[in-house]
């Protein structure tokens, strides 16, 4: 069973004034870095209630699931597990994981196949809720459906060193207070520039981007041997001597 599902998380994004908040931040930030990537395939796994891929135009674009069978925009849909990436590796130029990471029993798994299928330069953007925020503090009193086992960017950054993936651009955002209500969440609309300003790092939700990197071969060059040259003696030139 989809690990989205199981928790109501996407009904609760589609349904909800908190969800839709959260929901149109992330949408409108995905749509900003994807437009400038390019290649040839691009992957989402996960999270059908969003389509990430849409302002991407890579021709080949695939949306993966354990048990969603939704056919994106433009692109395929592949039912397997996100541990187990049914691709060739080197062969996806962008993988977009929204929230698929704090809703798994196995995150680990999951970006290291998202290492394995990138090719060299490849993007993979991860999009999560930030334990250092309101609504991460709430969790700590309330279950809510965005309640799970959040991963900070700091521990997210690390989990990228390790792969070899070098972290990029990232963004916060959704500033106001988890209010059930759309009109008070509209109210604390002021919050969202004074957050960005004073206190960036607090937002409700990330975007995080990282770059796949290859170490390059050091090439074997031949061994060249100096040319021993010989000092020169520089001597002044005698004056001539004048007849007496």
């Amino acid at each position: 069973m989809s690990v989205f599902h199981a928790i109501g998380f996407s009904d609760w994004l589609s349904t909800t004034p908190q969800g839709s908040y959260i929901l149109d931040w992330e949408q409108r930030k995905l749509d900003q870095i994807l437009a400038d990537i390019f290649g040839f395939n691009a992957l989402q796994i996960g999270l059908p209630v969003m389509d990430t891929l849409r302002a991407n135009r890579m021709p080949f674009r695939f949306f993966c699931d354990a048990d969603e069978s939704r056919r994106l925009s433009t692109g395929s849909a592949v039912r397997s597990e996100p541990t187990h990436l049914p691709f060739a590796n080197n062969s996806m130029d962008t993988v977009v994981l929204p929230h698929i990471l704090e809703f798994s029993e196995n995150p680990h798994q999951i970006l290291r196949e998202v290492e394995r299928v990138l090719m060299p330069e490849g993007s993979v953007i991860v999009t999560g809720f930030n334990p250092w925020s309101l609504w991460g503090a709430h969790c700590a009193f309330t279950q809510h459906p965005w309640c799970a086992n959040t991963i900070g960017v700091p521990r997210l950054r690390d989990w990228f060193y390790l792969l070899g993936l070098e972290t990029r651009a990232g963004a916060f955002g959704c500033y106001a207070p988890p209010f059930t209500q759309g009109q008070w969440l509209k109210r604390w609309k002021f919050m969202e520039l004074a957050g960005n300003r004073w206190w960036p790092a607090t937002g409700a939700v990330y975007v995080l981007q990282a770059i796949k990197r290859q170490q390059g071969m050091k090439p074997i060059l031949p061994t060249w041997q100096k040319r021993q040259l010989r000092p020169r003696i520089l001597t002044q030139p005698s004056a001539a001597k004048t007849p007496v």
